[in-house]
């Protein structure tokens, strides 16, 4: 495959999670940044290909082979944020756009490798889970800490948003994977939550509580 068209598998990929059912083109041309002419042209070259069913008017959805090739960029990626992180010291708010160019590297002997190198993660700097080199990924029971229960103990598993803003604006408050965090109190008005978290107490809104997940203690 092209860079473009491990993009686009991968974002159709994501977006799969979301939608089981099928992907509409115009939602894989907001992710591309993309007309959805030029979404619909890539597409059928992705269904010639087998990597994708297409159906006019019914969406995209991924083949067997298509949902392995996408696992498998995503699982390079994902790889690669924990070296950036692990060994080449970059904060997890860097390592996206960088681990976006080396994920197109065409070497499964030299990931395979970088996954032993590492230890065999399980996840990523931003607790989402590593696929397997046969694409088996573990599945974690996680709930947002804005579903959390007044009064509850629970520990920071990972983001929704990992945008180098959001990612900044919790370092800022010392809040990562692996925090034991309190819910104090939630305003009915604009349900911002009070937590208890590294021995003091800090205000957060409902959607920085809405982007991250979350396992009791």
């Amino acid at each position: 495959m092209t860079y473009s068209e491990e993009n686009y598998i991968k974002v159709i990929y994501h977006l799969s999670l979301v939608s089981p059912k099928g992907i509409n083109t115009n939602a894989i041309a907001g992710m591309i940044e993309s007309k959805a002419s030029s979404v619909t042209d890539m597409v059928k070259k992705l269904a010639e290909k087998e990597l994708v069913d297409y159906q006019k008017y019914q969406g995209v959805t991924l083949t067997k082979k298509g949902l392995h090739a996408a696992k498998m960029i995503v699982r390079k990626h994902r790889l690669w944020e924990v070296f950036l992180v692990e060994k080449l010291a970059f904060t997890w708010d860097e390592v996206h756009d960088v681990a976006e160019e080396l994920e197109h590297i065409h070497s499964e002997k030299l990931i395979n490798r970088l996954e032993e190198f590492l230890g065999f993660p399980k996840e990523d700097p931003h607790g989402d889970p590593i696929p397997d080199r046969n694409g088996q990924i573990i599945k974690v029971e996680k709930q947002l800490l804005s579903d959390v229960s007044l009064h509850t103990k629970v520990i920071c598993l990972g983001v929704k948003d990992s945008s180098p803003s959001f990612l900044q604006y919790l370092d800022k408050h010392q809040i990562s994977l692996g925090s034991i965090i309190e819910v104090v109190n939630k305003e009915l008005f604009d349900m911002s939550l009070t937590l208890f978290v590294n021995n003091k107490e800090i205000l957060i809104s409902n959607k920085i509580a809405s982007n991250l997940y979350v396992k009791l203690v």
